[in-house]
């Protein structure tokens, strides 16, 4: 299996996160991709190196505001008196404002509260570049999926959560959702993501919600006690082509690869010509902030039912922030798709 990866990505260093009023480091950390890259090693598969997406790219699924506020947000930031060294908002405005508010302000400090969900996106000089060396990944991959293979895109910056407006969970652009695009653009009539990170892919399904032609599943950790919190539950049907799986908060292998078969069963009857497997490895019982106890050999498990669906896939990576577990996990997963 081909795989793709950008050294763009070690750009990309993170450091606000808030957590539970502690302020804290950041878990997306380019050792996340150094530990992957050890992973493929193992596999003896050495990433190519693809071409960085362009904005136009982004903007087939994001809007243009939002990708011109990714663009210039570091440096319209450093231009303020007295600011910090990343992009992270002050404030969020609520539904009530939106809907009386007849002015959109263009002040970086309001941007930034428009344009994010929370305060684990923070955005720094490079972002911008390592978003789009990401999505190039995605791409790549994709652009071997309609081909009918199957590859392996090492996105960092995640994406899933980010929506087709908006930044949230250390995601900026949404490399599944638009890998999911670029299947459709190259003719697959329908398509399929199946989310198997532990958090919600709460923007896949935001993006997707009212289309019919891509089928979106999400596996993860219920919302009522874990990241994302609002959305992720079990009623979201979109317009019909939407499955949230939510699990009991310490779900293991047994239960966990159950949910797999419901989603597969799922996808099956969607007969999706193409598939997106947007993988975490957050799900994994090393995690620092667990919500699920999934095993090494639960992911190779995971990896051999997903390949038996003979689907050519993308596999964009997502979440996982155990370091010094990813690469061994991804060389569970690969193993058990196939190799």
């Amino acid at each position: 299996m081909r795989a793709f990866a950008h050294p763009d990505e070690a750009l990309h260093d993170p450091q606000f996160f808030l957590t539970k009023g502690v302020v804290r480091s950041n878990f997306e950390i380019p050792a996340r991709a150094a530990s992957l890259r050890a992973g493929l090693a193992a596999l003896g598969i050495t990433p190519d190196i693809p071409t960085p997406a362009s904005l136009a790219d982004a903007a087939r699924l994001h809007s243009r505001d939002y990708l011109e506020f990714l663009q210039t947000a570091s440096a319209q930031w450093s231009a303020l008196a007295d600011s910090g060294p990343e992009v992270v908002a002050n404030m969020h405005p609520t539904p009530e404002m939106l809907a009386q508010s007849t002015t959109q302000v263009s002040h970086i400090i309001a941007q930034a509260g428009r344009y994010s969900a929370d305060a684990a996106c923070p955005i720094g000089p490079q972002t911008w570049a390592a978003s789009l060396s990401a999505l190039g990944c995605a791409l790549a991959a994709a652009a071997e999926a309609a081909a009918g293979r199957s590859a392996y895109a090492l996105c960092r910056p995640p994406g899933h959560h980010a929506y087709a407006a908006r930044a949230g969970g250390h995601c900026y652009i949404n490399n599944s959702a638009l890998a999911a695009q670029a299947l459709r653009d190259a003719g697959a009539a329908r398509v399929a993501v199946l989310d198997i990170d532990s958090h919600h892919g709460n923007g896949t399904q935001g993006i997707f919600w009212d289309r019919a032609d891509v089928l979106t599943i999400s596996i993860h950790g219920d919302p009522h006690f874990y990241y994302p919190w609002h959305v992720g539950f079990a009623g979201e049907v979109g317009c019909g082509e939407n499955l949230n799986l939510p699990l009991t908060m310490g779900s293991g292998d047994a239960v966990w690869l159950e949910a797999l078969n419901a989603a597969l069963a799922r996808l099956r009857a969607f007969r999706p010509d193409a598939l997106v497997v947007a993988l975490g490895f957050d799900a994994s019982e090393h995690e620092p902030l667990a919500s699920l106890r999934v095993t090494a050999e639960g992911f190779a498990r995971a990896g051999a039912a997903i390949a038996g669906l003979g689907l050519p896939a993308a596999i964009c990576q997502e979440g996982g922030y155990a370091v010094d577990h990813l690469g061994a996990l991804l060389e569970r997963f690969m193993k058990g798709w196939g190799g």
